[in-house]
């Protein structure tokens, strides 16, 4: 399996990095060009595991997605299954977003399956609101493989719980082939409500019709309509840019970021706004569609009370930081982000074996800053988000840490190591000498 092996780092951040696609905007961007008559054009790639994931389903649906110098052709028709399963790997996102589309199959059902990681995740809430919505369906107790029979929705008024946006974004996608105008009612509390914004924000560029009630909780989805092909280019990944930000904000920096000015429509831009306020020097070059990043070392100042109920992406990110600068800083509602690759929360309380200070209570995280960490051998619990997190915060620990599943962050941002790399920093894979049960062991 390894390990990553990351070292302390005394140098400054001296570089030029251009910030990744937004794996966000691409994972809509393939389905819902796979749903409209015609060719969709896409301007920007990720080779992030979890797009690789949807592409495969895509495949696996009878959908030609064709990669081109700068982005993808997507040749969007009904779904005809040409395997007997539809790969959805470890993405969630692809799972929940493609699953009630198997009812458009012309040629027989869907079965959706997935790693054993996904396996673990339910997925009842939305089953039962697809059920709801006419679509018949078998499952293994909520859980992956789920077989899908070809039938279009009916529509009418659903309800679900507000816990993940993936759940609601699966019911607003499929909607508009009911034959009956459909109600979608989130049942409080609603997370994560920026996903859902960034749905309906790019089904409407695909032609579809979503009107969202007085309460910010229902919407309504008009029958019978067609989602129509469209050229769009993606906004950069502001959830991986995030790691940059605070890693620019632990050390002295001399970094410029390419291709980010703004925070867009990313569910996960409020991460500009929050570093800024952390004493981060930001200097946006709205002309060069570029950021840099320039001070002889600061030490951020918390102080702060952070809502991440609509952005638990940073989660990882934000512990990191909040545990390395001043005052005590509290992250709030973060249980969104215990239903992820990983339980995220009790995931990063292992910085408290690096030295830090961080408490959990109910669903807030209380984070009193520390001036400097330690080394220790760390469970990244093959989450993306924890290894990429940690290995920042080993940047800032005297000695050597070790992170379990090293290739984690493959998930959402492959070109992490490279990058880092690149900044000068010390990160390196080693091959462990055996495999411990406790690492084999999915830590969903």
């Amino acid at each position: 399996m390894g390990r990553l092996k990351v070292k302390k780092y005394e140098g400054k951040i001296n570089g030029v990095v251009r910030v990744p696609s937004s794996k966000y905007h691409l994972h809509r961007a393939l389905i819902f060009g796979s749903l409209a008559k015609g060719k969709t054009r896409i301007t920007g790639q990720s080779g992030a595991l979890h797009i690789k994931d949807s592409l495969n389903s895509l495949k696996d649906l009878g959908i030609k997605i064709s990669k081109t110098d700068n982005g993808y052709i997507v040749e969007g028709h009904p779904y005809r299954p040409t395997n007997e399963i539809v790969r959805v790997g470890s993405s969630g996102t692809t799972s929940q977003f493609l699953i009630g589309l198997g009812s458009l199959s012309q040629n027989g059902p869907a079965t959706y399956d997935g790693h054993r990681a996904l396996k673990a995740r339910p997925m009842t809430p939305l089953l039962n609101a697809l059920s709801d919505m006419g679509v018949k369906l078998e499952s293994d107790k909520g859980r992956l493989p789920v077989t899908v029979y070809p039938g279009l929705p009916e529509g009418g008024h659903v309800k679900i719980q507000g816990t993940l946006s993936q759940w609601i974004s699966g019911l607003l996608i499929l909607a508009p082939f009911a034959s009956k105008d459909t109600v979608v009612e989130a049942i409080p509390p609603l997370n994560e409500k920026t996903y859902i914004n960034l749905t309906i924000e790019m089904l409407n560029q695909f032609g579809i019709k979503v009107i969202e009630h007085e309460n910010g909780r229902m919407w309504t989805v008009p029958a019978n309509q067609e989602y129509q092909p469209c050229d769009l280019t993606l906004e950069p990944d502001l959830s991986s840019a995030a790691f940059l930000l605070v890693l620019a904000a632990l050390h002295p920096s001399n970094l410029t970021l390419e291709g980010i000015s703004q925070a867009g429509s990313h569910p996960e831009g409020k991460i500009l706004e929050i570093v800024e306020k952390m004493g981060l020097p930001i200097n946006v070059d709205h002309e060069n569609d570029c950021i840099h990043i320039q001070h002889d070392g600061i030490r951020p100042t918390a102080d702060l009370e952070i809502d991440m109920k609509n952005i638990p992406d940073l989660i990882p990110a934000m512990s990191v930081l909040a545990a390395l600068s001043k005052g005590t800083t509290v992250l709030k509602n973060v249980g969104p982000g215990r239903l992820k690759e990983s339980d995220r929360v009790k995931a990063m309380l292992q910085l408290n074996k690096m030295g830090a200070n961080i408490k959990e209570d109910g669903d807030n995280m209380i984070i009193k800053g520390v001036e400097s960490l330690k080394a220790a051998s760390i469970s990244t619990f093959n989450d993306h988000r924890v290894e990429m997190a940690f290995a920042l915060a080993a940047t800032r620990a005297e000695g050597v840490s070790d992170l379990t599943f090293p290739n984690a962050y493959k998930i959402s941002y492959p070109e992490f190591l490279d990058h880092m790399k690149q900044l000068g920093l010390s990160m390196k894979i080693v091959k462990s000498e055996r495999k411990s049960r406790k690492e084999a062991v999915s830590a969903w």
